[in-house]
């Protein structure tokens, strides 16, 4: 009678499967992967449009990574924390969206041939996470510090910003970024921040960039 008494009860919907152990890791990695999959083809200087047409019949066409995940319908939790990992990106960075999806569906490919054998999945997030920290060293190693002052380094990383956004006139677009950007930014010692909010995004039809 005890025993029934402790017995744990779950309620779920009608319709609805449960899995656990094995089967949950190989379903979740496989949704995860699908997710990045979705993306893939749009990364690189010959990266690909997406079209996505959505339930209204409104269509979309972008390579951007964030907004083509943000626009599909996912329901699957792991497929969410994938669309997560996006919108994180681009609020935190504002760019690599794709990069960043792709770089955790590798992630997640060779945890599932870890995951096979045999080695214990907490084992594998410590060293995921040691390597995380290896690679900030390296990176902040192999870093250059660059000016305010250096316009062609600043606008080469606004033109690289816009590779693949479909954007016309990018030379002159890449200059204008980096004007309005050095009109705001604020030197305190060895710091320069910037607040986003003192920089506006205007369109105009049939106006032009001054």
């Amino acid at each position: 009678m005890v025993q029934d008494m402790n017995q744990q009860v779950v309620f779920l919907p009608e319709g609805t499967k449960r899995t656990r152990g094995r089967d949950a890791q190989r379903i979740n990695i496989l949704v995860a992967r699908a997710v990045a999959n979705a993306v893939k083809s749009t990364l690189g200087p010959k990266g690909m449009d997406k079209m996505i047409v959505d339930d209204l019949g409104d269509v979309i066409i972008s390579n951007d990574g964030a907004t083509i995940l943000s626009e599909m319908s996912i329901d699957h939790p792991a497929g969410k924390m994938m669309v997560e990992v996006a919108k994180t990106q681009d609020d935190e960075v504002g760019d690599g969206t794709t990069t960043a999806v792709i770089i955790a569906g590798g992630l997640l490919e060779k945890a599932e041939k870890l995951l096979n054998d045999e080695i214990h999945p907490s084992i594998i997030v410590k060293g995921y996470r040691l390597a995380a920290e290896k690679a900030k060293q390296y990176y902040a190693e192999i870093s250059e510090d660059i000016s305010l002052k250096d316009n062609a380094a600043l606008k080469q990383i606004a033109l690289t910003s816009m590779t693949g956004k479909s954007a016309e006139s990018a030379e002159e677009l890449a200059g204008l970024v980096v004007r309005a950007i050095t009109q705001v930014a604020v030197e305190e010692g060895n710091t320069i921040s910037i607040d986003l909010d003192d920089i506006k995004v205007e369109k105009k039809v049939n106006g032009c960039a001054l």
